[in-house]
């Protein structure tokens, strides 16, 4: 897809800050579980935090293509990065769509600038493709709401200084799920442990468990019971930008798998002499463009105000899987020293697992397509 002068110039930009600033942060953030702190200044000093923040709050308001370019570019550099943007930008998407002037005004600003961290509580233990079953209640109480209940699976748990919630108003009404935004620091709002994951192990992931916490009507963001279509109309969007990251993740895996192909020697020549390394190189490309053609007619379609449901749900199913492939075939092709942490191919295989999880699984999408066509 051609991009505008505005868009390359952004691609520029980010690609830039990915491999001087991020990518050198990524094995020892990895190894040692922690996220890079002085990158995520870097983030705001060029905007990044500020993508899905209105222009009169201080964001750049920055259209769906935009988005996917950055995205795909910070990926390149760390998915971890990348996957803490894309959740401080769900946040910032919420306030701004569903907020009110006081709301929008209250956090849109700072959050702009990066601090504090956004992070969103969609997903329960016992209720993550199906939020509908959620438990989390926020019971109304004069001019309050009193939440109990725990969140799972949150990325920026740690980090994060204020929450987007979602939680029912009446605990057995599925229909009444409504969204809040918490502060980090509210009484009765506990971090639940940490989680060690396979992948994507930067970025801080926790539970969040809320006693009896309370909160005034005034950060109530939609009106009871919108919550949940409020939720999946944002991740829809959300879903590009996982697109993109799986782009940008395959992409880095590729030219890695291409420079160690040229450099690698074996049976008197390099190994990209090989024919079957020549072939695994080209089928790697292809679905790396593949996946980038569809998130980009996805991220078009958003820009475009058409129904972008499909076209989201086929570009994260593609673009998830393809990035599982692809940073297999580069593990392959690397050999023995591919299984080793001396090259960075085997976080990249590790990282690309979750693709094809957050922001609704492979098979969830799936399900979304089904249902297009079909019903």
């Amino acid at each position: 897809m051609d991009l505008t002068p505005g868009q390359e110039a952004i691609r520029e930009t980010v690609r830039e800050f990915a491999i001087e600033e991020v990518r050198p942060t990524a094995r020892e953030a990895d190894e040692t579980e922690s996220f890079p702190e002085d990158v995520w200044d870097g983030l705001a000093d060029i905007g990044l935090t500020a993508m899905t923040v209105p222009e009169e709050y201080g964001g750049l308001d920055v259209d769906g293509t935009t988005y996917a370019v950055c995205n795909e570019e910070l990926a390149y550099g760390q998915l971890s990065v990348a996957t803490a943007l894309s959740v401080h930008c769900l946040a910032t998407s919420c306030i701004a769509e569903f907020g009110d002037d006081d709301q929008k005004e209250r956090w849109l600003p700072e959050m702009a600038d990066g601090r504090p961290v956004g992070a969103f509580a969609l997903s329960e233990p016992d209720a993550g493709s199906n939020p509908a079953e959620m438990s989390t209640e926020a019971r109304r109480e004069g001019d309050e709401y009193v939440i109990d209940g725990t969140k799972q699976w949150i990325t920026n748990g740690v980090r994060s200084g204020v929450v987007v919630l979602f939680a029912k108003t009446q605990s057995d009404d599925p229909g009444t799920v409504t969204q809040f935004v918490v502060p980090k620091d509210a009484d009765g709002l506990e971090v639940g442990k940490k989680e060690k994951k396979l992948g994507l192990r930067a970025s801080d992931t926790t539970s969040l468990i809320f006693d009896d916490v309370r909160i005034p009507e005034a950060n109530r963001l939609t009106p009871e019971g919108r919550g949940l279509s409020a939720a999946l109309s944002i991740l829809t969007g959300g879903r590009v930008g996982i697109a993109a990251q799986a782009v940008g993740l395959a992409q880095s895996a590729l030219d890695a798998a291409v420079d160690y192909a040229d450099d690698r020697e074996q049976f008197g020549g390099a190994i990209s002499d090989i024919q079957a390394i020549r072939q695994k190189l080209a089928e790697m490309y292809t679905k790396t463009q593949a996946g980038r053609t569809l998130t980009y007619d996805a991220a078009r379609r958003l820009d475009e105000g058409r129904p972008p449901s499909m076209a989201a749900s086929t570009a994260k199913y593609f673009a998830s899987e393809a990035a599982m492939d692809v940073t297999n075939e580069a593990v392959q092709i690397h050999g023995g020293y591919g299984y080793t942490t001396d090259f960075p191919v085997e976080r990249l295989y590790r990282d690309a697992k979750i693709t094809t999880i957050y922001e609704g699984t492979s098979q969830i999408q799936k399900k979304v397509i089904a249902r297009e066509l079909l019903d």
